[in-house]
């Protein structure tokens, strides 16, 4: 065990320790008395003192120390009772210490950062099972992840480890805590802390790596940055932690077609180490088994089973759930099988002796299990299972049936597209059919000898007769059975028919789009030349787009479906396609076919790895990636014939994507000669090709009139390649690439791929937007990464979240990613230049209903920084302009009509722009002309109230604050003086213009009588507490005698002000336009023109306004404080 580093004066006192090993930095001892020389004299008395002396704390016979060459000083670091113990230890610090003592430069380091990993070691492992075992050792964990990082409480921490993180070539180390969002790491060495903290939406890379310097390590790369942890106790947990909770955040914020809210970590609220590890638990035994997405793995026994066909017992493991009893040979290639509990009748024990229980199956069957630790409690298990799984009463065809089931609201075909169109002729003695029949035999044996049915043994022979080719009349029964197809079905009875009940006569655009493509699938077979199977191919794709709306229809399915139908029936071909695009290819058919390019990227890790000639001559694989999308897609079906391609789909079905990566190293592999003398791409798509015409399958027993003959068929001077030849050797030179190897390479690249779809998109936003502002490239870059960090934090710690609704990768780029007003307010006042005071912070919901010109209550990226590069790059006049229409808008309100355009209120929701809108729209801002200011409508009374206290709340806490307060006191009595004149010059006129506007007398002092509207009563929230200095107390506005019109004014229609009092009608002037801040009765107004030149004779005020802004404090200042925000 690990122990507290204590100093040891005399390494060798008494003579009590022999040195067993020894290296520049540690040493192990054996204390005598123990081991070789036990019998000596020696010996004896180090017993006798051990045992006498202190009898209660015997001192272990094997010890670590540790020693640094310019010191006499040891270190006790760990002890042992049996030398394997200690080895561990040794072993230990000779695989992850010793490579990185070397970097450091003197002997106190090294002792240091050895004790500091020692004492990391002895606290892990008191925390394997922290907050389940000793919670109170876990609660101490969570108040010191509170306490050094700052995040909100919400913030769950699910586990932590002790590492050391790698700072250039020196270690750090620490503690690392793994959150739901965030990874963090704390260090505090010798004066030197290290604090990170980077969420798991941010993670492009994630894998376990080895150095030189670094025995093994995790490697997280966040936004181009790679970070080395390493020196972990449990190295593979940590990173099955780690890479569970990066690809959550990904699936939940990135992929939401294929994150479903009943998923089982839905909540983050509630994920823990103990959830994060059933859940995988569960997602390997499905995937393993390929069963429903309803399994899940309940008990697991290790036991031998009774295998008849080689007459051994074979070790595995029993894999219990809710409706399956499942078993696995330890290898898993020697022999696998699922029982369905429903098929079980009985469970005997008929062996206590070798604690055995025998499952009694229907049919006459049974398996014998033997040397299971807990086989009694097994058998209640199971027999209490077999209870409650009753069987599902599916519908089985009768061969003699017809080849419609009618009993529906819409015609089901019951009979495979082939049998249809193509009936097995059994007189047909043609040497093709005869090879038929001897495969048709073959599996005939293995079914008397294995099973047949979902209780079939799957082998090793399995697969070789899978590699030889399936018989056509099996093919579908197969599918069914190896893809899982078959558990969907006989638990669903009934489903398939309902949903087509349900969509029956519906209209969406996925129905349009399969009906633009129904007749693009296989053309050429007849079988979809006629309406039976263009009809069945409709019925399937459109149920399926009704169960999945998240997919719906995409691209590819129609092949896919089509091949299907012609093999099994039409309930089975649905089926078929839900385990294809729900568990096989996940992610494969969504708008951004993510899943594919997950398994490209795979496919390049494979070429490096085994084409290693190929990678040589073409540094650059993303050819390879552009090339295979459709083998990927289509599994092969779009460029291999039919006769050859459904040979590739039998191997699909029994071994996944596997199959199809090693078919398509294979193909690489054939053409390497020729694919090394081309000179560019399309030299390499033409040699493919070509391949892929000579392409052949001799023993196709189909017609000549569904066989698609390619265009070099008949050229005999192309050497054929027969399908079958080219899948036996895919599987003998890459068959040992295993199924869980490429699901872990599938994990590792899946973040790859989903942030470079992600940096693509930041890539052509800020392409856009660098157009209209003056922010640098790596400013733009920094607040598109606040912007999108914002639309997250609301989505962090909520289920349901409405700004997960609000991204839509099918959107344009700009429109991607948008803040509601609270998420934009937060980001807003984080970033704005001003003071936070209260009244300044008020103005972001104003900022927000400026911005939202199209009324959906979203704000885009681009009309933000349109607004920030005002705020932060724009001259004196364009600030100004700013601030006076944000006093201009009017008050909340359900419909505003603008323009005679009916706008919706934000909380209306939003509707997804149609393209040719945005276009429109698009077209229109660029042929926008520059605003002038003479366009801007008045200002009335309560509007200019607002926009001075909104002046006087951003000078405030300014160093030149009074001189600020006085320049706008003066302006305030300058344009409250210029009003009264032009006043009194009204009054005075002879005439009046017949179509007038009434105006009142108000004065500031008398502001709180002055009509409001909501929007001013917003701007003004927190004002009560506004400072005043003294000069603003001195130099405040015109007394109320000053500005007050006199009382000898001529006759004249008189108009009700709103302190109640009558006042005269004067001239509109005519270039104020109509609008909802148009001046009402008894209102005195102010243009932008009049404000702008006043605030211009005081230049403290320019000054003010002009300077510079330190952009990149402020985005710092955001960066830093965005998540205390969210508090």
């Amino acid at each position: 065990m690990w122990l507290k580093p204590e100093e040891v004066l005399l390494k060798n006192a008494l003579k009590l320790w022999v040195t067993e090993k020894s290296n520049e930095y540690f040493v192990l001892q054996r204390r005598r008395g123990y081991g070789e020389d036990s019998g000596g004299l020696t010996g004896l008395l180090v017993g006798t003192l051990d045992t006498v002396l202190d009898s209660t704390a015997k001192v272990a016979p094997f010890r670590i120390l540790h020693q640094t060459p310019d010191s006499q000083v040891y270190w006790s670091i760990a002890c042992g009772a049996s030398l394997e113990e200690i080895s561990q230890h040794w072993d230990w610090l000779q695989q992850n210490i010793i490579r990185t003592l070397s970097v450091f430069d003197s002997g106190e380091d090294i002792t240091s950062f050895v004790q500091g990993k020692i004492r990391g070691l002895i606290a892990e492992e008191g925390t394997s099972a922290a907050d389940e075992e000793d919670p109170e050792r876990f609660r101490e964990a969570v108040l010191r992840f509170e306490r050094l990082f700052g995040l909100p409480q919400r913030e769950k921490l699910v586990t932590y480890f002790s590492c050391s993180y790698w700072k250039g070539r020196v270690p750090n180390q620490g503690w690392i805590y793994l959150s739901t969002n965030f990874l963090c790491f704390y260090s505090y060495m010798l004066g030197n802390e290290v604090k990170l903290v980077y969420p798991w939406d941010e993670v492009s890379r994630l894998e376990r790596t080895s150095s030189v310097l670094l025995a093994e390590s995790i490697r997280v790369c966040v936004r181009g940055e790679d970070h080395f942890f390493s020196m972990l106790l449990r190295l593979q947990q940590t990173y099955l932690i780690m890479q569970q909770l990066a690809d959550y955040a990904i699936v939940r914020f990135f992929d939401k077609e294929t994150f479903n809210a009943e998923h089982p970590l839905a909540n983050p609220l509630h994920i823990t180490q103990r959830a994060l590890e059933i859940h995988a638990r569960n997602q390997s035994f499905r995937a393993f088994f390929r069963l429903p997405q309803e399994e899940n793995l309940c008990e697991v026994h290790e036991s031998f089973l009774w295998v008849p066909f080689s007459h051994v017992n074979t070790l595995g493991k029993i894999c219990l759930s809710e409706n399956c009893l499942c078993f696995a040979s330890q290898d898993g290639s020697q022999c696998h099988l699922i029982i369905p509990l429903w098929e079980v009748f009985s469970v005997e024990l008929p062996d206590h002796g070798s604690r055995a229980l025998t499952v009694c199956l229907r049919g006459k069957r049974a398996l014998r299990f033997s040397e299971v630790r807990d086989f009694e409690r097994l058998a209640a298990t199971i027999r209490r299972k077999c209870g409650t799984a009753g069987s599902p009463q599916h519908y089985i065809s009768n061969p003699d049936e017809e080849g419609v089931m009618v009993g529906q609201s819409q015609a089901v075909s019951t009979e495979a597209l082939m049998n249809v169109f193509h009936p097995h002729d059994a007189e047909n003695l043609d040497p093709k059919m005869l090879k038929e029949r001897m495969k048709e035999q073959s599996w005939q044996i293995h079914f008397a000898e294995y099973g047949r049915g979902t209780g079939m043994f799957c082998t090793k022979k399995t697969r070789d007769l899978i590699v030889r080719g399936v018989p056509e009349t099996l093919r579908g029964e197969l599918w069914m059975l190896f893809s899982g197809a078959v558990h969907d079905m006989t638990s669903h009875p009934g489903y398939y028919g309902r949903l087509l009940e349900e969509c029956m006569g519906s209209s969406s655009l996925a129905c349009d789009e399969i009906e633009r493509d129904l007749h693009r699938s296989l053309p050429e077979h007849p079988a979809f030349q006629s309406d039976t199977g263009i009809s069945a191919l409709r019925r399937v794709l459109t149920a399926y787009a009704h169960r999945n709306p998240k997919i719906g229809y995409c691209q590819a399915m129609n092949i896919l479906t089509s091949v299907l139908l012609l093999y099994a029936k039409e309930e089975e071909a649905f089926w078929l396609l839900v385990a294809v695009c729900e568990r096989m290819l996940p992610d494969y058919f969504n708008r951004r076919i993510i899943g594919a390019l997950v398994d490209q990227a795979v496919f390049e890790e494979l070429i490096r790895e085994h084409l290693t000639q190929l990678t040589e001559h073409m540094t650059d694989l993303s050819f390879f990636s552009s090339v295979s999308l459709s083998w990927f897609l289509t599994l092969f079906i779009s460029v291999l014939p039919i006769e050859s391609a459904v040979n590739v789909v039998d191997c699909f079905f029994y071994d996944g994507i596997k199959a199809i990566l090693q078919l398509g190293l294979a193909v690489l592999d054939y053409n390497m000669d020729n694919l090394l003398c081309c000179h560019d791409d399309a030299e390499a798509v033409t040699v493919l090709n070509r391949f892929f015409d000579s392409v052949t399958n001799k023993d196709s027993p189909l017609p000549a009139t569904v066989q698609q003959a390619s265009a070099t068929a008949n050229d005999k001077s192309i050497q054929k390649v027969d399908i079958s030849d080219l899948i036996k050797e895919a599987y003998e030179k890459y068959g040992d690439i295993r199924t869980e190897e490429v699901e872990n390479m599938r994990k590792r690249n899946k973040l790859y791929v989903i942030q470079t779809l992600e940096d693509t998109t930041k890539q052509n936003v800020l392409r856009v937007v660098a157009q209209d502002v003056k922010f640098s490239a790596a400013q733009l870059d920094e607040l598109y990464m606040l912007f999108k960090k914002q639309h997250f934090v609301s989505c962090y710690w909520s289920v349901c979240s409405p700004a997960l609704q609000n991204h839509d990768p099918s959107l344009p780029y700009l429109d991607q990613y948008q803040l509601d007003q609270s998420q934009f307010s937060s980001l807003f006042n984080l970033l704005q230049p001003w003071t936070t005071h209260t009244h300044v912070r008020s103005l972001a919901r104003s900022a927000f209903r400026l911005l939202d010109e199209n009324g959906d209550g979203l704000v885009n990226f681009k009309e933000f920084m349109c607004s920030l590069d005002i705020l932060y790059n724009r001259s004196f006049t364009e600030k100004l302009k700013f601030l006076f229409k944000l006093h201009l808008q009017p008050g909340t309100q359900e419909y505003s009509v603008e323009d005679g355009v009916i706008r919706k209120c934000p909380e209306r929701g939003r509707a997804k722009v149609d393209l040719q809108e945005y276009l429109k729209q698009w077209q229109e801002d660029l042929q926008r002309r520059e605003e002038n200011i003479k366009d801007l409508p008045r200002i009335n009374q309560v509007q200019f109230i607002g926009l001075t206290k909104t002046l006087y709340g951003v000078f405030h806490g300014n160093e030149e604050e009074e001189s600020l307060y006085r320049a706008v006191a003066r302006v305030t009595s300058l344009l409250l003086r210029m009003e009264e004149v032009g006043r009194k010059l009204q009054e005075s006129s002879p005439q009046k213009m017949p179509q007038s506007t009434p105006t009142s007398t108000a004065q500031p002092e008398t502001s709180p009588t002055l009509p409001t509207s909501p929007e001013t009563e917003t701007l003004a929230e927190g004002e009560g507490d506004q400072p005043e200095s003294p000069a603003n107390q001195q130099e405040t506005a015109p007394s109320h005698s000053d500005i007050t019109p006199t009382s000898t004014s001529r006759p004249s229609t008189p108009t009700s002000s709103p302190t109640g009092t009558s006042s005269p009608v004067f001239d509109t002037p005519a270039d104020t336009p109509s609008s909802p801040s148009a001046v009402r009765d008894g209102d005195w107004s102010f243009s932008f023109e009049q404000i702008l030149a006043s605030l211009l004779n005081e230049p403290s005020v320019v000054r003010f306004f002009e300077r510079a802004i330190d952009t990149d404090s402020l985005i710092a200042h955001a960066r830093k404080n965005q998540l205390k925000d969210a508090h």
